[in-house]
């Protein structure tokens, strides 16, 4: 056997183990939206440490632990996102747990991309048919406890941004209704406040993400004010990427949204 085979033997054995070890009943979260949820921040030595109550779901729905990067929209660009920093805010109030992280964000994504059976061509994906597969393979390992929403980037122009808030909410009762929760806590984030001082047409965003949070039951909106970008005054640096988790986390910590057992 020739070494680059026993590398794959060994990996494949670490695959396997992985698989045999996943916890029956997750908490399952929908990670939704477009770039600043998959991630684009630098990775750092803590974003790479594993939890051994985190898992991820992987692009071959596999379940791993969860480390950064966890999307896989844009591989060549992905980073941290506020996926596993939501997840350890929570074990810090709920130590019991099992989160199971579901990342289906798509970068660039419109939101006339996720419904069904629309084609995202920049990523040669179906934003919101491949949510929905990937749900359901996770819903066999637990049962879903939010969607984490941050979206609306690419809706932040004068002939999009008035539209948002409906077609929000018909995205909310869409999902709500395919993967049969309408009760599950749906979570959006606001858009930096770098985004809307270049772009008058984010705060139309933000405010929809307000509204529409405030007209649909169980939906709550996380304030992204304060936070920072990378430098291309467009996606979070990692510090905030984090920050922005944990504020998603705080909300299900607040509201005690979070009531199934362990």
């Amino acid at each position: 056997m020739g070494r680059h085979q026993c590398v794959y033997c060994f990996f494949l054995l670490i695959t396997l183990a992985f698989k045999q070890d996943v916890p029956p009943r997750l908490q399952l979260f929908l990670l939704i939206g477009q770039s600043n949820m998959a991630g684009r921040g630098i990775p750092e030595a803590e974003d790479q440490q594993v939890h051994p109550r985190i898992w991820m779901l992987t692009k071959d729905l596999s379940w791993v632990p969860a480390r950064d990067p966890m999307h896989f929209d844009k591989p060549a660009i992905v980073g941290v996102g506020p996926g596993l920093a939501f997840a350890k805010r929570l074990l810090a109030t709920y130590p019991a747990i099992n989160i199971g992280l579901v990342p289906c964000a798509v970068g660039g994504s419109g939101i006339d991309v996720w419904k069904p059976g629309a084609y995202y061509e920049p990523t040669k994906s179906y934003p919101y048919d491949d949510a929905l597969r990937r749900a359901k393979k996770a819903l066999e390992n637990g049962q879903l406890a939010g969607f984490i929403w941050h979206q609306g980037e690419s809706d932040s122009t004068p002939g999009k941004a008035g539209a948002y808030e409906e077609k929000l909410i018909e995205l909310v009762q869409r999902f709500r209704r395919d993967l049969n929760a309408p009760d599950v806590p749906f979570i959006a984030g606001t858009l930096g406040d770098f985004i809307v001082r270049k772009n008058a047409d984010a705060q139309t965003i933000n405010e929809a993400l307000q509204h529409a949070t405030q007209r649909i039951p169980n939906a709550y909106c996380v304030q992204s004010s304060g936070l920072t970008h990378k430098g291309d005054t467009t996606h979070f640096d990692t510090p905030s990427a984090r920050t922005l988790g944990q504020r998603y986390a705080d909300v299900f910590i607040q509201k005690k949204l979070l009531t199934a057992k362990p």
